[in-house]
Parts: structure tokens; sequence; C-alpha cells
């Protein structure tokens, strides 16, 4: 999954980007509201983080030209300010959700996921399951044929895309876009490794195997009889 953040204090954007990547996800940040916007308009992104006193551009003014030119990532608005007003004003401009400074690192990953559900459709869901595989959001449990395995950060990060998109073909160039957090390098085999070491957890030590290779192209993960 890949967040934007756009937060202008370094500190408090080094302590978000730190933990949103231990928690797996790919982050991409600006610190200005002019580079946010350009890069909210150019990029695909799984939901963003936007603070609202921004230079260049405030936070509401950028929420408002994503909505105008529709694009409808989910936005959790970071800011000092406590009234019921401002919450309002953000949220009728165009934020999902509205968290006040200073604030727990668990609770904006809990929102964060909790957006990213409710846009794919799946609000209640906490658990993605195909065949014997399953895994639990919330938790990071991965269970293989009753049997757990252990991932590490970026594993699951893999696994969980591969999980949303079940059945469909995913590309390279997709994969690195939703996972990593570097630009895409067409001479890297970083996914090909990632891939690689996710087998060997998930498929190697089970007959039905789940990730598949369509060479040339990218790869599916679906159950096959």
């Amino acid at each position: 999954m890949r967040i934007l953040l756009v937060e202008d204090d370094i500190k408090i954007a080094l302590f978000i980007i730190k933990g949103l990547k231990a928690a797996g996800f790919a982050v991409d940040h600006a610190s200005e509201g002019e580079d946010g916007l350009h890069m909210a308009l150019t990029e695909p992104y799984d939901a963003a983080i936007i603070d609202l006193m921004l230079p260049k551009l405030d936070g509401l003014k950028l929420i408002g030209k994503m909505r105008e030119d529709k694009i409808n990532t989910p936005v959790i608005i970071l800011s000092a300010k406590v009234s019921i007003d401002d919450r309002i004003k953000g949220l009728y401009t165009g934020g999902d959700d509205y968290l006040t400074k200073p604030f727990a690192f668990s609770e904006l990953l809990a929102r964060v996921q909790a957006l990213i559900r409710r846009a794919s459709g799946v609000s209640e869901l906490t658990r993605l399951t195909v065949g014997d595989l399953s895994i639990n959001l919330l938790t990071r449990e991965v269970i293989r044929y009753k049997k757990p395995v252990d991932l590490q950060p970026l594993e699951f990060a893999l696994l969980e895309y591969l999980m949303r998109n079940t059945g469909k073909l995913v590309s390279k160039t997709m994969i690195m876009e939703h996972v990593w957090d570097y630009n895409f390098d067409p001479q890297t085999n970083v996914v090909e490794a990632r891939i690689c070491r996710l087998r060997d957890k998930i498929d190697k030590p089970f007959k039905n195997k789940l990730i598949h290779t369509v060479r040339g192209v990218g790869y599916v993960l679906k159950e096959t009889l």
C-alpha cells in the first residue's frame, strides 16, 4: 500500500514515515502544498495524510483541488486546530477523516487502515482469504493450511497487495508503485527477489501453489484446482 504524506514539520514527518514503513507501507513525502498537489495528481495512492498549515498551498486548498480533479484518494487531515468548526470545514472540503495534533501513531495507523478498507468497498473487512491462506489486517497474522507464517513487513505488504487483487494480473510496475517507496527502475530485480522469498514461505511448503508468474507481464495470486 502506498501513502502520500504532505507535512512541513520535519520531526512529525519523520515520525510518521518511520512508523508507516515499519507497518509495511510505502511512503512519498512532500513538505510543501504545491509539491503535494502535483504528486497527488500524477501518482496513484491508496491514502493521503495532509497537514492543514502548509507553505505555498494550504491543506484545505490542496484537498479541494484534488477533489476538483476527481482524485478520490482517501484523505486524513492533520491539524493542531481542535475546534468543531475547523473539523467540519475540513470534512466538507473533501477530507475523509480528521486527526488533531499531538496524536499517537497507533491511532493514525488504525485510521489509515480503516480508510483503505472503506475505499475498497469492504469497510468491515479485517481478514483476506484465498483458499487455505488468510491474513488478518489488524493483527497482521498470516495463516496457511492452519499453520502460522512469519512475514517481514515488506513481505506482508506484498502479500496483502496480491490478495486484494486476487485473480487479477499485477505488473512489476504496479507492485513497485504500491509496495515500495522509491522510483521504479526497470533494471532492478527487487520485485522478483521479494516474490521468491514470499513463495518460499507461502507456497513452497504446500502442494497447492497460489502465486503464479505470467512471464514477461507480472504476477497473479489465485487458487488453482
